[in-house]
């Protein structure tokens, strides 16, 4: 008597966790009708980082520009240059000029818009590993520009030294080769692959910011993300939501 109602309370609790795996796999499922993403995925050459001065991985910042309203959403932006953190000194906009001028400096001008944006963005340490993935939801059938700005520090040159003779100054931050801007368009449909181009290089001049043409003085930087592809999506099943998700306005 006490085996069959043993034997009957297992089966029940299997059917019960039966049906609780079943309701969740179809609730996860369902989360990801209608839901497409943009994945960002970088390579890093680990050669090229080793050869600059300080030998670290670069900072860098990933941000969506909605062409027709001009509203900016940051991805994703590295730790350092996120808080303003650089061993002793509060604010280096020389690291990431173009991304310090349109979300640092908004900040100071529109604190409400600028809080709303952070909650949305990732803020990350620095990835050391060779490849980097982020990802984010987006409507379906939306258009985004892609923007990825980045800068390794301690990358001299014969034009980008760390002491310039002719001129007698020092590269006071470290930069070395200015920060480079990727771009690239792109449609949220699934299946689209896209690889950013660089298309300038932004520079930070005695508190006066710029954004000029790749000058012939740019080796290495060219190359320290060696391959970047952006990629549409369908979100892959998950129990836990990632935390960026950007809806319809």
């Amino acid at each position: 008597m006490t085996l069959k109602l043993s034997v009957k309370k297992t089966g029940t609790i299997l059917v019960l966790l039966i049906i609780i795996i079943a309701v969740t796999v179809t609730v996860t499922w369902y989360r990801t009708l209608g839901r497409v993403q943009i994945q960002f995925d970088i390579h890093q050459n680990k050669e090229l980082i080793y050869l600059s001065a300080y030998a670290e991985p670069p900072q860098f910042a990933i941000w969506l520009e909605d062409p027709e309203n001009k509203t900016l959403k940051t991805v994703f932006v590295t730790n350092r240059i996120s808080t303003g953190d650089w061993e002793g000194k509060s604010e280096v906009p020389v690291a990431l000029p173009h991304w310090y001028q349109l979300f640092r400096l908004k900040k100071q001008d529109d604190d409400k818009t600028m809080k709303d944006d952070e909650s949305l963005a990732v803020t990350g340490a620095t990835p050391k590993d060779d490849y980097f993935s982020v990802r984010v939801d987006v409507p379906p059938g939306s258009e985004w520009t892609c923007w990825i700005e980045m800068n390794l520090s301690g990358d001299y040159n014969e034009a980008f030294p760390e002491f310039d003779r002719k001129t007698l100054t020092e590269d006071e931050f470290g930069c070395g080769q200015p920060a480079l801007l990727f771009k690239a368009e792109i449609t949220a449909e699934e299946g689209i692959i896209k690889s950013p181009e660089i298309v300038a290089q932004s520079v930070w001049d005695n508190g006066e910011y710029l954004i000029e043409p790749l000058s012939d003085g740019i080796t290495t930087a060219k190359n320290v993300f060696d391959e970047i592809t952006i990629s549409i999506l369908k979100p892959k099943m998950k129990i836990i939501q990632d935390k960026i998700k950007y809806e319809s306005e």
